[in-house]
């Protein structure tokens, strides 16, 4: 008998506001139906989309709008709490509590791609922003204290230990890539003035204002250089207007949303990806970017420094860092054509390791372990497959930092342990 999944985001793939958690649950639903799950999506139903829905084999239920779809999907789950075997439940700043709703046999999976606590006020009132960092932390906590949960980086680990409290069991399951068309991947770099590329979605936590701010003191130093922004989202209002306050029309180039063919062929033409995110989950258009050969200069936080290995795939900008100054340096080492070959072959290296096939049997495997030895069997012991996982994929320093948080949650339990026994 085929098992009964269940996948809950906020949103689908096709959905206006899409980013790369969606890419990361339609992945994962669709390659489980591959693998001969009977897979349910469900999610938020944007203006002129089905409620109901079949893509490759994966069914889509579409309850709802923005906050509404939270409740929604509850009520929903707690009438087909029967229909599912296991549950992949998405954290977009809060997830779905499914636990409140399905019997306690059913295992339920926690997908957390990054700590929203200090987002929340770019977004939200003070206390809807409160309201967010309470459903986050503690009531998100003890809902899934049960449960095991996956990281998509040792960075969101960390963080989901560190600022969250969180002591269950995790799985760092990385997010995959697909390999750019080879056409496009053989693109000839520019041979001119410089292109930069920025590949991201239009919201506050990604910084415009200090691209743009970027791209104007570099063009002072480089006239001919242009920066492609690729993507949209509620700030391209203020990303057009930022370009026309400071000039940089014609520097500054705007391109909203492209096609994947468009965008490989944007992103392999440049000289280099830039990200002035100040925190990401994990950084899918960097390793996408990587894909193409081409480098990423990125802020040294959350998820940018799991995805960029500084001086080789890119170049990490500290807190406090001149990313002017980092760029510029980045553009005179690939000055050099041996040390561009150089990168760029690093590059695709780093991505050839990461595909959705893995991810999925990564999750895949969880999901089975679970099924077969209950819902807290599918947890990895403090410093068990975690820290190996971390290991092989990024080095020792972020086995250290998955081996660090393993050893915080063993502690805390013994400390639990401890005080119910003294009581």
């Amino acid at each position: 008998m085929s098992t009964r999944l269940a996948v809950v985001n906020w949103r689908d793939p096709w959905h206006p506001a899409a980013g790369g958690a969606e890419r990361y649950a339609w992945e994962v639903a669709k390659g489980m139906a591959g693998r001969g799950a009977r897979v349910t999506y469900i999610t938020a139903r944007a203006r002129g989309q089905a409620r109901r829905d079949q893509v490759e084999d994966v069914t889509f239920v579409r309850l709802g709008g923005r906050f509404t779809v939270y409740p929604l999907v509850l009520l929903w789950l707690l009438l087909h709490r029967r229909s599912f075997d296991a549950v992949i439940d998405c954290q977009n700043g809060i997830p779905f509590f499914s636990p409140w709703a399905l019997p306690r046999r059913v295992p339920v999976f926690c997908v957390i791609h990054h700590v929203h606590d200090d987002q929340f006020g770019l977004y939200f009132p003070p206390w809807m922003a409160w309201v967010g960092r309470v459903l986050e932390g503690p009531v998100s906590r003890w809902t899934y204290r049960r449960h095991a949960f996956v990281v998509v980086s040792p960075s969101t680990l960390r963080a989901v230990r560190e600022r969250l409290g969180w002591t269950g069991p995790a799985h760092v399951v990385h997010n995959g890539t697909t390999v750019a068309d080879a056409a496009a991947a053989d693109a000839p770099g520019p041979r001119g003035d410089p292109d930069l590329v920025c590949v991201t979605r239009l919201v506050p936590h990604k910084r415009l204002d200090l691209l743009l701010d970027l791209a104007g003191r570099l063009a002072e130093r480089r006239p001919g250089l242009r920066l492609h922004v690729v993507g949209d989202g509620p700030e391209a209002p203020a990303l057009a207007a930022g370009i026309a306050a400071r000039g940089l029309a014609g520097v500054v180039v705007p391109h909203g949303y492209v096609a994947e063919e468009a965008k490989a062929a944007l992103v392999a033409r440049a000289d280099l990806h830039l990200s002035t995110s100040r925190g990401e989950g994990w950084g899918l258009s960097v390793i996408e970017a990587a894909a193409l050969g081409v480098p990423t200069v990125a802020a040294d936080v959350d998820g940018l420094r799991d995805a960029v290995r500084d001086g080789v795939t890119g170049w990490l900008v500290p807190p406090g860092g001149d990313f002017p100054d980092i760029v510029e340096r980045a553009l005179k080492e690939l000055d050099d054509p041996d040390r561009r070959a150089e990168v760029a072959a690093a590059c695709r290296a780093r991505a050839a390791g990461f595909g959705w096939d893995r991810t999925t049997a990564r999750l895949a495997a969880l999901v089975e372990r679970a099924l077969v030895g209950g819902a807290l069997a599918a947890g990895a012991p403090a410093g068990g497959p975690l820290v190996a996982d971390a290991a092989h994929r990024y080095g020792d320093e972020h086995s250290r930092d998955a081996r660090r948080a393993g050893g915080d949650a063993a502690r805390e339990g013994e400390r639990r342990d401890h005080g119910r026994r003294r009581g």
